[in-house]
């Protein structure tokens, strides 16, 4: 089997999106552009990925990691000039090179394994992914012969007026067999109205030398979408999230109204888990089975077990069990993990705590730096106070404990498993197993003196 290359031709400033970050950064469906190119790509057990780099060129090394090798453009001057820096590493190769430009992050893997078997197919020396678009400005047009072959693509600002009329474009995606590719990189020149070395004027080099120059329409327009600015952006989300959402719909999950339901790109939804609307999930977020998220929650990060439910709440980097009720109005802050038919109502903030299997914290309460045993009620109002101005403490609270209503538990504290803390109650010191805890003032009613305020 030929081996397979790719470059990504990540180096460009992207100016028209008007923003401090790099263009091929900007997420789609909660990853960036670039990240979805280079996933996508990675399926064709691709030999080795080159990605070109520019502005930004250490922010997009840290986001891809080792998913490819890397080689800066310092000057850019065009796709051709871009895919030239990669002969340090590529030139000598035989195989296929597939071209991509990083922000096009909705081509799908199916249409890059179907460019590249129709590329071998023909036996061709270059193979463009083209499209037919209502609106082709702005984009290059595919010129071709009357047998039908490609001659040439011509860009939009060297496209004469019959030129501008053709509907087939150039998408920007390609295959070249490997070293044909850097030897007719040589041979482009920058005579255009930008003065740059254009990418597209490989094809044309290789056409005039007799070879086989071929192209694969891509069926869907929509799929071949550039991002160059905020529109296109919006575009390619809406695109991205009908896709995703169809995916889990089709997998058995229930999304009451796609069109307000934002799911991460990298999300797992199990079947039959409802999703109401305005309910956003970011991230890597596991949810399991016959579980109700939302309406209006905001999941990120976090693993929910079967059958939980997470109402009008906020959930970040947490864990939460089987059988267990967030909300409504609640917020898991990092950290927090909740085991087994928890119930977390509304108005309870959770910070880095654990809460035991059948645990509840009904309403109006923050649980910060804790570990929580089992079958424990806190009650309403009642806060671990875990931070004195300059350090975080830890409140441990042992299993069945029963804490009464606007209580405070000053850590570093104990609470013995089976004990009581009266309402009203400021525990400083440990309370021991089984004990009934009240530290609070004995109440002193004064006659009449209400009078004297009056």
């Amino acid at each position: 089997m030929t081996n397979i290359f790719a470059v990504i031709l990540a180096a460009g400033q992207g100016t028209r999106m008007k923003s401090k970050l790099y263009k091929v950064l900007h997420p789609v469906c909660g990853k960036p552009m670039v990240e979805h190119v280079v996933d996508n790509i990675q399926t064709l057990d691709v030999n080795r990925i080159v990605t070109i780099v520019g502005h930004g060129a250490e922010k997009v090394k840290e986001q891809l990691g080792e998913k490819s090798e890397y080689v800066l453009q310092a000057e850019q001057l065009g796709t051709a000039h871009a895919v030239k820096q990669a002969e340090t590493i590529l030139g000598e190769l035989e195989g296929t090179t597939l071209v991509v430009c990083g922000d096009t992050p909705l081509i799908r893997t199916e249409t890059f394994k179907a460019l590249f078997e129709h590329h071998q197919a023909q036996n061709a020396k270059a193979t463009i992914l083209t499209a037919v678009a209502d609106n082709p400005t702005g984009y290059g047009r595919i010129i071709r012969g009357n047998n039908g072959q490609v001659e040439q693509i011509v860009e939009q600002k060297d496209a004469s007026p019959e030129q501008q009329l053709v509907t087939e474009i150039n998408t920007g995606t390609y295959c070249f067999d490997n070293k044909a590719l850097f030897d007719a990189l040589k041979l482009v020149k920058n005579e255009n109205a930008q003065g740059e070395y254009y990418l597209p004027d490989v094809i044309e080099i290789m056409q005039k030398q007799g070879e086989i120059v071929s192209a694969y329409q891509c069926e869907d327009f929509e799929e071949t979408l550039g991002v160059n600015d905020r529109v296109a952006l919006s575009q390619a989300e809406s695109i991205m999230r009908n896709r995703i959402n169809e995916k889990h719909m089709r997998n058995g999950v229930t999304i009451v109204n796609p069109l307000t339901t934002h799911i991460s790109v990298n999300a797992i939804i199990g079947r039959d888990t409802v999703i109401q609307p305005g309910t956003i999930i970011e991230g890597n977020s596991i949810i399991g089975e016959d579980c109700v998220i939302g309406p209006n929650s905001h999941i990120v990060n976090c693993q929910i077990g079967d059958r939980s439910t997470v109402q009008n709440s906020v959930a970040t980097n947490s864990i939460v069990g089987e059988d267990t009720s967030v909300g409504p109005f609640a917020h898991l802050r990092p950290d927090a993990q909740l085991g087994n038919n928890v119930k977390i109502g509304n108005f309870v903030e959770v910070k880095k705590s654990t809460l035991g299997n059948h645990s509840k914290v009904s309403h109006l309460s923050y649980i910060g730096d804790a570990e929580v045993g089992s079958n424990v009620n806190i009650g309403c109002g009642s806060i671990t106070v875990n931070y004195d101005g300059k350090n975080k403490f830890k409140t441990v609270i042992e299993d069945n404990v029963f804490v009464g209503c606007n209580s405070n538990l000053v850590a570093p504290v104990k609470i013995g498993a089976g004990s009581f803390i009266a309402a009203g109650s400021t525990i400083t010191k440990e309370v021991p197993e089984d004990a009934l805890a009240i530290a609070r003032a004995r109440q002193e009613n004064k006659l009449d003196y209400a009078k004297k305020l009056k």
